[in-house]
């Protein structure tokens, strides 16, 4: 058999890449929180890329399926947590098979590239890159698409206590997913070629090895402090809880009655901090006003709010004149959490679930961003936080520190809060900017720009946290060229892929 005939086997027979596909999905789960090792997504990507070379499309879309359904229902099984197993296998399948027809073109990049570029330098750099690129392809397909993607399992993310971690504030969250895949890829072609027999040929990853562990933070300049308190209220803000008028606003009110008489320059309460809307209640704008005066400061609140028969999911900045000039409505509505897509097809399928989501959120178009005094305050509404646009989009707008209000009351005693804050510690370091992560139930934290933890209030307690959060200026390489390099990543991997194709067809 010739050996480009021989590179086209696959590795592993079919029952042992799915068992190898599903294992890699355990792994890759335990990477997250609650477990968070994060050295298990190296692993955890190698024994998938394994499973992949040489596969053809069927062999290629199961081992995929395996992988993508398996890891998906056990990364977001908190969904079940009130609603049952029908949404939380709905997203499981419909996110795994996503991923699994975007594993696809990475095992025809195993089958074309090294045909098409059969020397050393092709094996051990051209086709790791256009692998690692294609990886990085798959997550922006899988977190913008449908109805506007679930970018939750990015690789990246799963380094937020790691050495890694600093990565992202040069190259963003993509391009740190694009290293680790690099490296791993790279390891591969290493083995496969027994290319130790020539030191010259390991120099690439060791080096990569050595820029992945000993990378610093890109510098952002400290620009002085904000005087922050937030208030978890641990209030009834669930779904499914029972609750008396006002019951809400007056957990958050309890929970704030300590800080009266303190220096305080904002007041911030998490997402689903109010019970109605204070625009359209008397009463709850009252309580607010009353609130900020005591406290001497503007207050960060946020609730569902009506306006020209939409609703919005509607962060506002309250002030002691009992009104707010600013406010910014949340830009990724989740579907089937807060409003429902094609509503008459799902609900002819599921209908007491769907009945549940009477309101329909609209997407927000007003900036991620307020102005407290003079100091730029960058916002995220809850799931918000994992989309790449507004976070950058805040600090493009000048956000010197960041404010993230959520609502976990629907997953207590689940990985999802913690999932979240580790996405939000991420945003911190790739940024280069401190992050206020404020929950109606918990766990809250607040988080220094190199993502250590400056103070924190666990999950299920009421609390409040007074801190002196530092502001920084400067944009990060991370936020200037994140959105450039996932382009380069998914056209220059697609590319990539297509001219091996022609190469090897010709060859």
């Amino acid at each position: 058999m010739s050996e480009s005939r021989a590179r086209e086997r696959a590795l592993l027979p079919l029952w042992a890449a799915v068992l190898a596909a599903a294992l890699a999905a355990l792994s890759m789960n335990l990477a997250y929180p609650e477990a968070a090792v994060w050295a298990l997504a190296f692993p955890a990507t190698a024994l998938l890329l394994l499973s992949l070379i040489g596969r053809r499309f069927g062999g290629a879309l199961l081992v995929g399926l395996v992988y993508g359904i398996l890891f998906f229902g056990l990364l977001v099984s908190w969904t079940s947590r009130y609603l049952g197993p029908i949404p939380w296998g709905a997203l499981s399948v419909v996110e795994g098979g996503l991923t699994a027809l975007a594993l696809i073109p990475i095992a025809l990049a195993y089958r074309w590239l090294p045909r098409a570029f059969p020397g050393a330098a092709g094996r051990l750099l051209g086709l790791p890159a256009t692998v690692a690129a294609l990886w990085v392809g798959r997550e922006l397909f899988v977190g913008s698409w449908p109805y506007g993607g679930f970018p939750w399992a990015r690789i990246g993310m799963s380094q937020a206590e790691s050495p890694l971690a600093p990565i992202s504030s040069w190259l963003g969250v993509s391009g740190l997913s694009f290293l680790m895949v690099l490296l791993v890829a790279m390891l591969i072609e290493v083995v496969r070629l027994r290319a130790w027999r020539r030191p010259v040929r390991v120099l690439a990853p060791a080096a990569l090895v050595v820029v992945l562990l000993f990378t610093p933070l890109f510098p952002t300049s400290s620009t002085g402090s904000l005087r922050i308190a937030a208030v978890q209220g641990n209030g009834p803000t669930g779904y499914f809880d029972d609750r008396e008028p006002f019951s809400v606003i007056q957990a958050q009110t309890d929970a704030t009655a300590p800080l009266y008489g303190e220096d305080v320059d904002l007041l911030v309460w998490p997402e689903g901090s109010l019970d109605g809307d204070p625009f359209q209640n008397d009463a709850l704008a009252r309580r607010m006003t009353l609130i900020t005066n005591r406290i001497d400061a503007p207050l960060l609140a946020n609730a569902a709010t009506g306006r020209d028969g939409l609703y919005f999911n509607t962060s506002m900045l309250w002030t002691s004149n009992g009104t707010a000039t600013q406010t910014h409505d949340k830009r990724h509505p989740v579907p089937f959490g807060e409003y429902v897509p094609d509503r008459a097809f799902y609900n002819a399928i599921v209908p007491d679930l769907i009945g549940l989501i009477q309101r329909e959120y609209t997407p927000g178009s007003n900036p991620p961003i307020m102005d407290v005094d003079g100091v730029l305050v960058g916002l995220a509404i809850c799931f918000d936080v994992i989309y790449d646009d507004v976070i950058w989009e805040g600090i493009g707008d000048g956000a010197q520190v960041l404010v993230f209000q959520t609502n976990n009351a629907d997953f207590r005693g689940t990985d999802e809060n913690l999932q979240q804050l580790a996405f939000a510690r991420m945003r911190a370091i790739e940024t280069g900017r401190s992050v206020v992560n404020v929950s109606t139930v918990g766990t809250s934290q607040v988080i220094r720009a190199d993502g250590t933890t400056v103070t924190s209030l666990d999950a299920g307690e009421a609390g409040a946290m007074l801190e002196d959060v530092e502001l920084r200026s400067g944009l990060t390489a991370g936020v200037v060229l994140g959105p450039w390099i996932q382009m380069i990543l998914l056209w220059g991997g697609l590319g990539a892929l297509g001219l091996g194709w022609w190469r090897a067809r010709k060859r």
